[in-house]
């Protein structure tokens, strides 16, 4: 049996073989981020799809939630990220679980990119941005409701 196992190496600018692609392909709520698929579809024998985004100075990601979990890791700088009612500093190494059904939005706000690798699984759901409504009912710190970004 021929085996599938690979090493995708790294560069200056990413990774061999792996293009940035659009955050997203629709909507104007984020800003300045890309998103390389590491290890994906492509690698079937895996549950889990594995990313890494990364988020110039002053950009940010969607705010959104979902019914799917995910661990994160920050690879590069620092920055913030909000967890519901909280706005909470990451910085290289750190490590994020995103428990379902979190309101959640990670910011390079700190005057440096922001690069973290997102581990999901293969088989999730799809974001929600959460109507304003939404967030209203569900996110009582004035300070966090200040600090999202659209």
């Amino acid at each position: 049996m021929k085996s599938k196992s690979k090493i995708i190496k790294s560069t200056t600018q990413g990774w061999n073989g792996i293009e940035p692609k659009k955050y997203k392909t629709d909507g104007s709520n984020f800003k300045s981020i890309s998103r390389y698929s590491l290890l994906d579809d492509e690698t079937s024998e895996l549950n889990t799809h594995t990313r890494y985004f990364e988020i110039e100075p002053d950009g940010y990601s969607s705010l959104e939630i979902h019914r799917h979990p995910h661990s994160v890791i920050v690879l590069k700088g620092t920055g913030s990220v909000i967890l519901d009612d909280q706005i909470l500093i990451i910085n290289t190494h750190d490590v994020i679980y995103i428990a379902p059904e979190t309101i959640h939005q990670f910011q390079a706000d700190r005057g440096e990119t922001l690069g973290f690798l997102c581990i999901v699984d293969r088989y999730r759901d799809k974001p929600v941005i959460p109507s304003d409504d939404f967030i209203r009912a569900n996110i009582h710190s004035e300070k966090v409701l200040k600090k999202i970004r659209k």
